[in-house]
This record gives structure tokens, sequence and C-alpha cells, in this order.
């Protein structure tokens, strides 16, 4: 994704952080499939090692669902729980394995029920006791990056937006309505153009939890609503090169260095110039991955005086050394907040 689609809403302070977060992380959007469940019916969805699953070689992945019709109970194996309505939009951050369902039925792992759509490389679900239906549009984003970007460790297990809920969700209403009409005619090209869709949904609902956060939250997003952490994220990111101290900062944000310093703090739990070295090696990782620039000018470019301090800040910062990086080292799977394997679901 080259570009951020503008915002359906007014946007609240300090989006402009996040369109330049998202920009860094290089997101991959796709729908993966369309599921048909009749009551009663129970899914264990994903299994993410299971080479069955069309995601299961992907570096990180965060899915959506969209509840086209019906509904049914959603739980995730952190224990977080929602009962899903026609019209509910819900993203998965970290694909933490969860289950859906309706009525009295055993769970089966979802891979047990794929089939690939001969069109377009749409795959299907269909499962359930023939009662009433419950169709689902689904897909993903996907980044390499993203395992490494602090926004995404501050978001919940589980987002539920509602495409019609107010006015400003009219835009994603309109996205949704012509996804469906996508996914069920899967003309020549529909697959990009539906990647494209989820990219866009994927930005909206970040920045619609941004500005929903309430007051007093901590985390990245509860950053872009603070009005000096804000301004002073915008500066980093404005110049990530340049050799910044908390004093240069402070100043020109508009505070004194003990109150910037203890607002960061605050929010962020890190000084300013902790969250500046994960910027830079963030916006340097996407720089070796996918360009060709030598490793010594993407150091200087990203504010470090030497290749050798370069590489123990990238090395701090992901685990890795900037050559080892640049050669596809990142593209293991990461380890996620929930493993997979035997179900952490009490009887499934």
């Amino acid at each position: 994704m080259t570009a951020i689609p503008p915002s359906f809403a007014d946007r609240p302070p300090g989006t402009d952080v996040l369109a330049d977060m998202l920009r860094a992380v290089r997101l991959t959007g796709a729908i993966f499939l369309k599921a048909s469940f009749t009551e009663p019916f129970g899914i264990l969805s994903p299994q993410r090692y299971d080479p069955a699953i069309p995601m299961a070689h992907l570096r990180h992945v965060s899915i959506f669902h969209y509840v086209a019709s019906g509904g049914c109970m959603m739980e995730t194996a952190g224990g977080v729980r929602r009962e899903l309505k026609p019209g509910d939009l819900v993203l998965l951050p970290f694909a933490a394995e969860h289950k859906l369902w309706r009525g009295e039925a055993e769970f089966v792992p979802a891979s047990s029920i794929v089939n690939l759509d001969s069109k377009e490389g749409v795959w299907s679900f269909s499962h359930g006791g023939g009662g009433t239906e419950t169709r689902f549009v689904c897909g993903f984003i996907e980044s390499a990056e993203m395992m490494f970007a602090p926004m995404f460790r501050t978001l919940p297990e589980m987002l539920v937006d509602r495409a019609d809920d107010e006015a400003v969700g009219l835009g994603i209403a309109r996205t949704i309505d012509d996804l469906l009409a996508r996914v069920d005619s899967l003309t020549p090209g529909a697959e990009v153009i539906l990647g494209r869709m989820m990219e866009l949904l994927f930005v909206e609902l970040l920045r619609r939890h941004a500005g929903r956060l309430p007051e007093g939250s901590k985390g990245l997003f509860a950053a872009l609503n603070d009005p000096l952490v804000g301004r002073a994220l915008q500066l980093m990111q404005a110049d990530p090169a340049r050799r910044w101290t908390t004093d240069d900062l402070a100043r020109e944000a508009g505070a004194s260095r003990t109150v910037l310093g203890e607002r960061f703090n605050a929010v962020l739990g890190k000084p300013p110039i902790e969250y500046l070295t994960g910027w830079r090696i963030q916006l340097a990782a996407d720089r070796l991955r996918n360009g060709r620039d030598a490793i010594a000018r993407i150091a200087l470019d990203s504010g470090y005086e030497s290749e050798a301090a370069f590489n123990r800040a990238f090395k701090r910062v992901t685990g890795l050394t900037p050559g080892r990086w640049r050669e596809g080292g990142g593209d293991s799977p990461p380890l996620m907040p929930l493993q997979f394997g035997r179900s952490p679901f009490s009887g499934a």
C-alpha cells in the first residue's frame, strides 16, 4: 500500500502521525474467504499453522470478519466474548484463535471445511445444521513490519465497529456494500480491488478506535489524542534523522523537559528518545526490506553517526541485524500473544 486513503470522517487530533505509521508498515490487504453457516454451527478458527488455511504462510496477519446477514456469538482465546449482528465489522489485530457459534453444535476446525472458489482465488466455507443462515465476508491485512510497530501492541484482542452506526459510518457502509457485490460477482481483477478495500477499512477502524478512546487511556493510540505528546510525535516523525535531544523536543513542542518526559511516561511508558529510536528502526526496516540502499546510507539517513551504532540499535529493537533482516530473516511467523496447538477453549 503506497498511500493512505482519506478518512471517511473528521480525523481526531494526531492522526497524521497515525497515517505516517501505517505508511511505514506497508500494508497488504486481501479477501480470503466468504462463509455461509447455518444454525446450529460451531467453528474454531484460525488454525494458525495449518497449511490448509490461506494465510498460514504469512508473516503477521490481522483478520477481519464482516457479518453480512444473520448473527452469532464470537469468543477469542483470551476470553473476550461478543454477540455479532448484521453490519458488525470485527478486527482481530493479532489473528488470535477464536470461535464462532450459533445454537448447540460441536466445534469443527476451519481447515476441515474450507474450499477454493474457482474464480479469483476466493476461499469459501459452508457448514451447519440447515437452520438460519449467517453470512460472513472475511479478509486480512498482512505486514512483516507490524510485529515491530508499537501501535499494534496496544490494540485490544478484538475491535468491533458498526458499519452503519453513525453518520461517519456511512462511508464504511458504502465500501462494505461494494465489497459484498464484488465478492458475489468476482469479475476479473476483483481480488486486487478487494484487497485495497480491506486496507481502507483497516485504516478507518484504527482511526475511529483512536478517536473514541476515553480520557486517561494509555498507549500509542491514546498518545495521538494528547495535545503535547501528539505534537512531539509529529515533530519526531517529520524529521527522524535529526539529532533530537529531549530539551530540543520539549522546546519545540511548547513544554518543559520535565513535563514532556512525564507525559510520555504516563501515556506511552517510555521517554521520548526511546520512542524515536523505535520509529527510526521501523522506517529503516522498511527500506531494508523494500529498497536497495546500502546499510551505511540507511544508517546515516536514520540519524546514526556510524553503521555500527545503527546495527546495535536495530538488533536491540528487532532481534536481528540489518543484514539478516534484509535477507528475509523477519519472515518466519512471529510468536503470537496466544500460541496455537491445543485449544485454549474449554470443551473445544
